[in-house]
């Protein structure tokens, strides 16, 4: 089992998940985080310091479809390790639905 990140991260993109991993699974996009399966150990520290609920086990229904999003980008966005800034917009936007198709960003992030 693996962990993933969800739509639910895109344009709140809080990072409290970030410093807690253990094995620096994460990689940061302009407006969200992914998780690398290969890297990620399965501990759920994550989980339940994510405020946007958007990190789900791979065997949840929902994680399905974040699977592939989780792969693809977290070999092409860089790694992150500390904790950056939470955008401005991020409470507006927890919870909206239709997050990926309205705003997702192939941009990498910053890293760090």
């Amino acid at each position: 089992m693996t962990y993933v990140v969800t739509d639910a991260c895109i344009r709140c993109k809080f990072m409290d998940c970030v410093e807690i991993c253990p094995v620096e699974a994460f990689h940061e996009g302009a407006n969200m985080l992914v998780i690398n399966p290969d890297v990620c150990i399965d501990c759920g520290a994550c989980v339940p310091e994510c405020p946007a609920d958007a990190i789900v086990p791979d065997i949840d229904r929902e994680a399905a479809p974040w699977m592939e999003v989780n792969k693809r980008w977290s070999a092409a966005w860089p790694v992150i390790s500390l904790r950056g800034e939470t955008p401005a917009e991020a409470d507006a936007h927890r919870g909206e639905a239709g997050k990926y198709e309205k705003y997702f960003s192939a941009e990498p992030g910053a890293g760090g």
